[in-house]
C-alpha cells in the first residue's frame, strides 16, 4: 500500500480534533526549552557579557529590549500569515491561531516599549520621544489590542474572524515600517546590531546572549500559543461528540 507523501500527512492536523492533543502534547517540550534558553541567556547576559565601553551596565537591557521588539513584530506577521490562510483555504484552526497568538504578541511588543524607555533614560535622556521607531512601535500595540477587542466584541465568531483578519493583514504594513525607519528618517533609535548583511557591531558573547533570549523567546511563543489555543478549541467546537468525550476526560481527572 503507498504511503502518503509527508507533507500532505502533515494537512490532517488543520483538523481541530487532531491538532488539540497535538498542541498539548508538544507544548510542554516547548515550556522546558523555554526555561531552560532563559536561563542559559539570562547567564551570557548579566556574568558573561562584557561590560560596554561606551554605555557601561545600562546596555544589558538590550537582551531583553532587543528579543522582545523582534518578537513583537514576527508574532504579528504570523497573526497575519495565520489570518491570510483563514480568509483564503476557510479553516477554522488558522482563525483560532491568529486569536492564540495575539496576546504573547502585545505582551511582547509592552516589554519592547518598556525597556527600551527604561534604556532611553540614561542614554537620551528621556524616557520617551515621538522618535520614527518608537512611534511605529507604539501603533503596532495599538494594531494587538484592536485586534483583541474586535474578535471579542463580534459575537458571530465568523464575522469576529474576518473581521479580526482584515486588521491583521492591513496593519501588517506597519512592521517593515518599524523594520526600515532607522534607514528612511533621521531618529535618535541606533540601527540594528544584527544584520544579515553585515558583520554584527557587538562582542561574540553579547551576539551569543542575545541570540539565545530570542530563541527562548520563540519557545515561549510556541508553548504558550499552544495551550491557549486548545481552550479555543473547545469552545468554538463544543458542539461536536469528541469535545463532550474530551471534558468528561479532564473532569474524571480532577
Amino acid at each position: 500500500m503507498k504511503r502518503p507523501e509527508r507533507g500532505k500527512s502533515l494537512f490532517r492536523f488543520a483538523a481541530p480534533q487532531l491538532f488539540y492533543p497535538l498542541a498539548g502534547a508538544l507544548a510542554p517540550w516547548f515550556a522546558a526549552a523555554a526555561a531552560a534558553l532563559t536561563i542559559i541567556g539570562l547567564w551570557l547576559a548579566f556574568f558573561v557579557a562584557p561590560t560596554d565601553a561606551q554605555q557601561g551596565e545600562v546596555y544589558r537591557v538590550i537582551f531583553i529590549h532587543v528579543p522582545a521588539a523582534w518578537m513583537s513584530m514576527f508574532v504579528y506577521l504570523i497573526m497575519a500569515f495565520w489570518s491570510a490562510v483563514g480568509l483564503v483555504m476557510n479553516t477554522r484552526l488558522s482563525f483560532m491561531m491568529a486569536r492564540a497568538l495575539a496576546p504573547t504578541g502585545a505582551m511582547f511588543c509592552v516589554v519592547a516599549l518598556v525597556t527600551g524607555a527604561l534604556w532611553g533614560k540614561p542614554t537620551w535622556g528621556a524616557y520617551w520621544v515621538w522618535d520614527a521607531r518608537l512611534t511605529s512601535q507604539l501603533l503596532l500595540l495599538f494594531l494587538y489590542f484592536g485586534f483583541m477587542a474586535l474578535t471579542e466584541a463580534i459575537e458571530d465568531p465568523r464575522r469576529a474572524d474576518k473581521a479580526g483578519a482584515i486588521i491583521a493583514l492591513v496593519g501588517a504594513v506597519n512592521v517593515p515600517i518599524i523594520y526600515f525607519s532607522v534607514k528612511w528618517w533621521n531618529t535618535l533609535h541606533q540601527g540594528a546590531s544584527v544584520s544579515l548583511t553585515k558583520a554584527p557591531s557587538m562582542a561574540a558573547t553579547m551576539l551569543a546572549g542575545m541570540l539565545v533570549m530570542a530563541l527562548a523567546s520563540w519557545a515561549y511563543t510556541i508553548a504558550v500559543t499552544l495551550w491557549r489555543v486548545r481552550p479555543l478549541i473547545l469552545e468554538r467546537e463544543r458542539h461536536a461528540e469528541w469535545v463532550a468525550a474530551e471534558l468528561d476526560a479532564l473532569e474524571g481527572k480532577v
